[in-house]
């Protein structure tokens, strides 16, 4: 099979992610080899392709917004059948045996595994998963259309609830690209109240086309006071500008695998009276399986734009740059 390789990492303009040619994997005892159909793109494999985030595994293929087929299986798995339509996400496998995961939070288990980083992921023909971390798929949604919910959108949602948006609360969102997308819609479909402060106007346009209250730039101050705001933006200089627009009591989820450095905070302006500051940290397969059934229920639908397979570093230059609202997927041209 063909598969996309990150020789080592560097800027996605200097070409450092190649197309190669590796045996299609074999799936281990309890895992599924999927036949890859689409994969979303992520800000995530971005900072593997270019370092931000810290090699796991040398030479990996990115991807972990994957929608694809089952086509075959190992000796232990069980409910799955070649054809099966499933999705793979970022949390890859957990030991299921720690304090963590033994009190519902697997997504702090020390030992995680991250698909496209720990182990090869969907910027390919074929891809596996553990079987119990495969997600089955809503109805009614084509292959691209569904692949940006399996991180943008389990993301938004657990940085949705880490944000504790009160019933009809006021919540802001600091950039506006796949994620923070899905997650207006989901928060817009709950009754809330939702300004967008983001740098792209072609995103302040979807914002106010999707139902938002609101669209500004980023470091501009929002209408109204927030009960709740999440930073998708990878800005560490946004929190203290997002900190600042919270009333009392409100809290700021930060939704990035990666931020740049955040500046010394003011404890009075920023803090006092009880404000927030709250980290997410990937997510539990809880969180992917409620969101996939609200995004059935509420009709979510992401903006899409798509790339062939064989575009793949184009469509992370296109990302970085800024150049789409909402997500870019890859569909499969190469098999």
């Amino acid at each position: 099979m063909r598969a996309w390789s990150v020789v080592r990492p560097g800027m996605v303009e200097a070409d450092l992610l190649r197309l190669v040619e590796r045996p299609v994997p074999v799936p281990g005892a309890d895992e599924l080899l999927v036949r890859v159909r689409a994969c979303g793109v992520c800000r995530t494999d971005l900072h593997v392709t270019e370092g931000d985030l810290p090699v796991h595994r040398a030479g990996v293929t990115p991807g972990h917004e994957v929608v694809g087929e089952v086509a075959g299986a190992g000796g232990a798995v069980t409910g799955f059948a070649v054809g099966d339509r499933v999705g793979v996400a970022w949390l890859r496998r957990t030991d299921g045996t720690c304090g963590y995961c033994l009190r519902d939070a697997e997504n702090l288990c020390p030992h995680s595994e991250y698909t496209g980083w720990d182990a090869d992921g969907g910027y390919a023909e074929y891809t596996t998963v553990p079987a119990g971390f495969a997600y089955r798929l809503p109805g009614g949604l084509d292959d691209p259309a569904l692949a940006p919910l399996l991180c943008a959108g389990i993301i938004g949602y657990r940085a949705l609830r880490r944000a504790s948006l009160p019933p009809g609360g006021r919540l802001g969102l600091y950039g506006f690209g796949g994620s923070a997308h899905l997650c207006a819609q989901v928060a817009l479909a709950e009754g809330a109240r939702v300004h967008v402060l983001t740098r792209g106007a072609e995103a302040r346009r979807l914002a106010l086309e999707l139902g938002a209250d609101s669209a500004r730039d980023a470091y501009e101050v929002p209408p109204e006071p927030l009960d709740s705001a999440i930073l998708f933006a990878p800005v560490g200089d946004l929190v203290p500008v997002a900190l600042r627009a919270l009333d009392r009591g409100g809290v700021l989820a930060v939704a990035g695998i990666h931020l740049s450095d955040v500046p010394p905070l003011n404890y009075e302006r920023e803090l006092f009276y009880e404000r927030e500051l709250r980290s997410v940290t990937s997510n539990t397969r809880a969180d992917g399986r409620e969101f996939l059934a609200l995004a059935e229920r509420y009709d979510l639908r992401a903006t899409t734009h798509a790339y062939p397979l064989s575009e793949a570093p184009k469509a992370l230059r296109d990302l970085k740059e800024g150049r789409f609202d909402g997500a870019a997927v890859l569909v499969n041209d190469l098999s």
